[in-house]
């Protein structure tokens, strides 16, 4: 993609990675994502962010296109953010551009240190409510501490109205369009969810304090430019703080995410009992197995459900190893208000219901009842006791979302 001008003084120079579906080696990103980076064309030339190191060529060109060719215009570099998808050429474009200044937070200078190892740099530290004059603009710091690493700040520009926002309010999402007014609005509300869910979610008590602490600075913002995805201005600029202060609150959803691990069906069949259990009481389901869903796509249906039952039956008095990994992947992400409970089979030890109960407190969801397990293959009694189960966790969960309003 050429160079994008969000203003006649504001241009988008960042990467599209159209083939990206691995991000972080950890969440998919079936659309692709972008690596946004911008600058600023002022009396100091400002570049904020660079693009992960694979794309360095179509970020180096247009930054190039931008300065008429002359990379060495550029006054002033901006480090939003340390992390490799967006300083992941910043070592060799400070070489190329020799900046007079780098800016970041006090934790990012840190991290330059230790990731990049360059402690000879021109590096003004910016803790909240640094300041920098690039000309006709001042460049205000805010830090975002763990939004979501701890070096992460953003920058508002006051008299551009614009906040250049880090990894808060992105999405994984290549397109050719940069404004998150020009795509289809379902799909764009997925993606942003999806985002949260898998990156920004550990911390969304972090994500209220810093949305309150932004609504009393009392900013005038028409543009919020994040480093991944659509581009926000207008009227989306308050749409996507709300749902951003939406996400963090996680009131529970009347749905119900039921993930399982079978070896020979007994535990997919009780699994499907509760199922049915749970949709007679009126709550939607929808059941994964860890074999076939990514760990990162149950973590984003679990996002919008306020139920979790897990099924897996025992093996080698344990659980199977793709549910041990995606518990442990959910776990680290500490999903909020949720309720739910857990069901297995088993040939002659029977540790696994034991240990999904674990499993589900240390995730923090309150469990119903008493989990449900049996020897072998389950019979029309044990199917009936799985289907009383997930009416339980209906009934509990409907209680939990009237008390919770």
């Amino acid at each position: 993609m050429r160079p994008y001008n969000i203003t006649d003084d504001i241009l988008w120079v960042g990467a599209v990675d159209w083939a990206a579906r691995d991000f972080h080696g950890y969440s998919r990103s079936p659309l692709g994502t972008t690596y946004n980076a911008f600058l600023v064309k002022d009396e100091k030339i400002t570049l904020f962010d660079t693009v992960e190191h694979e794309h360095k060529d179509a970020f180096f060109c247009n930054v190039a296109q931008a300065l008429g060719g002359d990379l060495s215009k550029v006054d002033y570099i901006v480090v939003n953010h340390l992390e490799p998808d967006h300083a992941g050429c910043l070592v060799e474009a400070v070489e190329r551009m020799k900046p007079e200044k780098i800016f970041c937070s006090p934790m990012g200078q840190r991290n330059i240190a230790s990731l990049y190892h360059h402690t000879d740099w021109p590096i003004e530290v910016c803790p909240t409510g640094h300041t920098a004059s690039i000309g006709r603009r001042t460049l205000k710091f805010i830090e975002t501490r763990m939004l979501h690493w701890p070096d992460n700040m953003l920058t508002y520009i006051p008299e551009d109205k614009a906040v250049i926002s880090s990894d808060a309010f992105g999405q994984n999402w290549a397109t050719s369009e940069r404004w998150a007014d020009e795509v289809d609005r379902p799909t764009l509300l997925k993606v942003l969810k999806e985002y949260y869910a898998n990156i920004v979610q550990p911390y969304s008590p972090i994500v209220i304090k810093t949305l309150d602490a932004l609504a009393k600075m009392n900013l005038d913002v028409e543009m919020i430019l994040p480093d991944h995805g659509l581009l926000w201005r207008g009227k989306d600029c308050a749409w996507v703080l709300d749902r951003y202060r939406e996400f963090a609150q996680a009131r529970p959803a009347l749905r119900a995410l039921l993930v399982y691990d079978t070896m020979w069906r007994s535990t997919e069949m009780m699994i499907h009992a509760v199922a049915d259990g749970l949709a007679a009481e009126g709550v939607p389901v929808k059941i994964m197995n860890v074999k076939r869903d990514h760990h990162s796509a149950i973590v984003s249906e679990l996002f919008d459900s306020g139920a979790l039952v897990l099924g897996c039956p025992t093996h080698n008095n344990g659980i199977l190893p793709g549910m041990a990994g995606a518990l442990q992947y959910i776990k680290g992400l500490r999903p909020l208000n949720k309720v739910g409970g857990c069901v297995g089979s088993y040939g002659w030890s029977g540790e696994s219901v034991k240990l999904l109960a674990e499993w589900l407190e240390k995730i923090g969801v309150e469990a119903v009842g008493e989990p449900v397990k049996v020897q072998n293959a389950p019979d029309h009694e044990v199917l009936r006791q799985c289907v009383d189960y997930g009416r339980g966790i209906a009934r509990t969960l409907k209680d939990k979302i009237a008390a919770l309003g």
